[in-house]
């Protein structure tokens, strides 16, 4: 039997060309194979090892050891960690516990049957080389032919590559037939896919940078650098650009002469117009610049809710947003800001809401009249933080107050927050240790839920994510993930 076994490895290796090492391992699974076809279920984990001199083999079925609190999974291929320790005081999570078992004899499976298993992984092997060239050569983006569809897109040909692009990568309304030549940029490699193992993108932002990449020679010389995009795809776009040059005018390089360079990526993106902007390290101008073509009469950026307002007149209006928003969503995605476009009345009136409320404030906080609290305003003070900290010259500089004023609004100030932290500790400690322990989870956004009848880490599982960002002004996905972990422990208790 050892001899048989060593006859066939030697001449499949001549036969096809291959290592030993992958006939032998492929008799291995082979072997192991048809031994699982002992059991009932064959759901078991079965090992063999053939001796690479002498072609004697042992058979062995094993227990793979996990962790006491996961439980068994598969009860006929685990043990638990407790269990394995009795047997072998050694064992550690992740090992396997084997035991030697009776081998089926070779010539009841057949050569026939271990042939088909090293033919499949010699395929294999051609695959993942044919793969790994490919790949070898750092290309971001395939040309290739569609070759076929089926049910999840098409099938891309490359020379001897093949690649899936998906129906949700496939630009809209664009038809595509058996034979075409087509580009796409590489989304990613999978492996473990039976089937094409590259699947494709021709709507994600990155393609359209490649394209630009591909015409514009100043970029790969560094001259220039796509800093962003973002797309509506087949429709519009809108893309970043920045030069370190300052002999170069980076749109009109992108644009080319006569529009030659962006026609033709144009042209390979079915037509999608490209807005081409400045990219600025000013946060305010470079929203300004990705708005166009409309024109900015202001801007107010409030950094902490990483958003700006940018007020427009009424015949801006209309462009800024765009069609269906578009415009204002993809300068919203290319510049990653929320922005917020309005008319300056509607400007007008979020401020006079907003003074309103720091005027209220100022005057329950600081005990002081409206006159009082319109002067504070109008110095550019928004918080009680900002009258009890800034330095005590700026506040003297302000004419209408005398020293021992500023100093009384300092003290009454800093009183006040002194007050507003005791209640806010006081509100934390109604709140259940597991719901304060929670990730993610501050004093600030604790008091908050406190405020509003959250006190446990169930109270939080069950609200919906539109009420936890009402009761917060915590961002949408900030407020899944929260929601999301307090509720973990439904699934694993």
């Amino acid at each position: 039997m050892s001899r048989e076994v060593l006859m066939l490895a030697d001449a499949l290796a001549r036969e096809k060309n291959v290592d030993q090492a992958i006939v032998f391992e492929a008799l291995e699974m082979a072997l192991a194979s048809a031994t699982k076809k002992r059991y009932p279920t064959e759901d078991v984990d079965i090992r063999v090892s053939i001796d690479r001199e002498s072609g004697e083999y042992e058979t062995f079925r094993r227990w793979l050891v996990v962790p006491d609190e996961a439980g068994l999974q598969e009860p006929d291929k685990e043990i638990l960690h407790f269990e394995a320790v009795e047997q072998f005081s050694d064992m550690e999570v992740g090992e396997y516990i084997e035991e030697q078992i009776e081998s089926l004899a070779f010539g009841r499976i057949g050569a026939q049957a271990a042939k088909q298993v090293i033919l499949q992984r010699i395929r294999d092997a051609e695959r993942e080389q044919i793969l790994n060239d490919y790949l070898d050569r750092g290309e971001k983006v395939m040309t290739g032919t569609v070759k076929r569809a089926d049910k999840n897109g098409l099938i891309i040909e490359s020379g001897r590559v093949e690649a899936l692009l998906r129906r949700d990568q496939m630009i809209p309304k664009e038809n595509l037939r058996s034979g075409d030549r087509v580009r796409a940029y590489i989304l990613k490699v999978d492996r473990e896919a039976r089937g094409p193992q590259i699947e494709l993108s021709r709507t994600c932002p990155d393609f359209l940078i490649k394209l630009f990449e591909n015409e514009v020679p100043e970029m790969e010389q560094g001259l220039l650098e796509i800093k962003g995009a973002a797309r509506d795809p087949g429709i519009r776009a809108k893309i970043a650009v920045v030069t370190y040059d300052k002999r170069i005018d980076p749109i009109g390089t992108c644009v080319g002469v006569r529009g030659t360079r962006v026609t033709a990526v144009r042209n390979e993106v079915a037509g999608e117009a490209v807005d081409i902007v400045l990219w600025s390290e000013d946060p305010a101008q470079f929203v300004i610049g990705a708005l166009a073509p409309a024109q900015v009469s202001s801007i107010v950026v409030d950094e902490e809710r990483h958003a700006m307002d940018v007020v427009v007149d009424e015949e801006n209006l209309a462009i800024a947003i765009g069609r269906s928003g578009q415009n204002v969503r993809l300068a919203s995605d290319l510049t990653g800001w929320q922005i917020n476009i309005m008319t300056p009345e509607e400007s007008a009136e979020k401020t006079e809401k907003e003074a309103a409320s720091v005027r209220q404030l100022f005057m329950d906080k600081l005990d002081v009249d409206q006159e009082v609290a319109d002067i504070l305003i109008e110095e550019g003070f928004n918080t009680l933080e900002e009258v009890a900290y800034v330095p005590l010259s700026e506040m003297l500089e302000i004419d209408s107050f005398d020293e021992d004023t500023v100093n009384e609004l300092r003290t009454r100030a800093r009183d006040s927050l002194l007050t507003m932290e005791l209640a806010k500790e006081e509100r934390v400690g109604e709140v259940s240790q597991d719901l304060r322990s929670l990730e993610g989870m501050t004093t600030e956004l604790i008091a908050k839920l406190a405020d509003n009848q959250v006190h446990t880490r169930d109270d939080l599982a069950e609200l919906a994510v539109d009420e936890l960002v009402e009761a917060t002004q915590i961002d949408e996905e900030t407020a899944k993930t929260l929601i999301m972990k307090a509720r973990e422990h439904w699934f694993t208790s």
